[in-house]
């Protein structure tokens, strides 16, 4: 079994799976700092070199930069590092140069690298028409050699043409991508196929609940527990009633039991297989998953597999709008869970 690779415009190479490290962060986790270096040290020495974080996930960027000087003791390997620039939405129409520049170099202190390898790019409010401006300073501060590459996360397809059409080339758009929520497919993966950047996919497994241990689960009431599962029981509602939700969990668990793994690793392969340009992030505490998250290269989903998911889809709805459309919206249910200020929230956190 070979975990898949893809190499990208300026030679940047990923492997198709990245650790995912936000469930990492203050208030995540309670894993102590050296059972989180050793599962990351299981990552990287299974094939999954890269890990993805951002700016404001408290705590995570000091952590992966304390693995990485412990790592480099004793592997010359490199360690790809995917972090964020995710500035607050209060801040928007404020932002300076100088701001934007502050938070690039205290990410290179906290992760302690010479330059970022690639900043992901976030924007709360498109009617705050700054992000070209932010995305030009960004590219300043690669041409001066603190980061070297630009990717984009939870672009629409629309914005998506815009920064292409005003010169930049961003190596990775990160988007939320599952079996329950294919609205990149309305414009953000084609743009990708057609440009080749990579495409980042979060919420594979939609917070878990594509995994076995829901299947056969009565639906959750007011008990959810993190934001994480409101979420993404806010995307099932979108794809239907629980009943039809069980349906698909049903026919993923026949694909599986086909091909020998978890209904997980299905859902995964399904989205790998979907688009040849994509990477899934995998949201991981720790490497207690790890050897069934590596299966998703292990196989091949047949045309029978593909046909049964599809009907099981089809009783279904489409999450509507273009990607991240009900994301923006702040006062619908989707918005109102996001945290559009946390950098200011999490001052002095960590």
């Amino acid at each position: 079994m070979t975990l898949e690779r893809m190499t990208l415009q300026g030679g940047l190479t990923l492997p198709r799976l990245i650790k995912g490290a936000w469930q990492l962060s203050q208030g995540h986790s309670s894993a102590s700092l050296a059972s989180a270096i050793a599962d990351m040290r299981s990552f990287v020495e299974a094939g999954v070199n890269a890990f993805d974080c951002g700016d404001v996930y408290i705590g995570v960027e000091e952590l992966i930069g304390q693995f990485i000087d412990t790592y480099r003791e004793t592997s010359g390997s490199d360690v790809t590092v995917l972090t964020k620039y995710i500035p607050d939405r209060d801040k928007l129409a404020t932002l300076t140069k100088a701001d934007v520049e502050a938070i690039i170099d205290r990410s290179i202190s906290r992760l302690r690298i010479e330059r970022l390898n690639v900043v992901q790019f976030h924007w709360w409010d498109l009617d705050v028409p700054r992000y070209l401006e932010v995305l030009q300073w960004l590219d300043d501060l690669r041409k001066a050699g603190k980061i070297e590459h630009l990717g984009l996360v939870n672009f629409d397809s629309i914005r998506i043409r815009e920064i292409l059409a005003a010169g930049f080339r961003p190596a990775t758009v990160q988007a939320q991508y599952s079996l329950l929520d294919r609205r990149v497919e309305r414009g953000v993966s084609q743009i990708c196929a057609e440009e080749g950047l990579a495409l980042l996919c979060y919420g594979t497994v939609a917070g878990g609940f594509l995994s076995d241990k829901w299947l056969g689960v009565p639906e959750l009431g007011s008990e959810v527990e993190n934001r994480s599962l409101v979420k993404y029981k806010l995307i099932i509602d979108e794809f239907g009633d629980w009943a039809t939700f069980q349906n698909l969990l049903r026919t993923l668990r026949g694909v599986a039991d086909a091909h020998g793994v978890d209904i997980a690793t299905v859902a995964m392969r399904f989205i790998i297989e979907r688009a040849p340009h994509a990477a899934v992030i995998i949201g991981a505490r720790s490497d207690a998953h790890l050897a069934n998250n590596l299966k998703t290269f292990s196989f091949t989903l047949t045309d029978a597999d593909r046909a049964v998911i599809e009907a099981a889809l089809a009783a279904g709805r489409e999450v509507p709008g273009d990607f991240y459309d009900l994301e923006r919206l702040v006062d619908g249910p989707h918005g109102r869970i996001m945290k559009q200020n946390l950098d200011s929230e999490n001052a002095g956190a960590a």
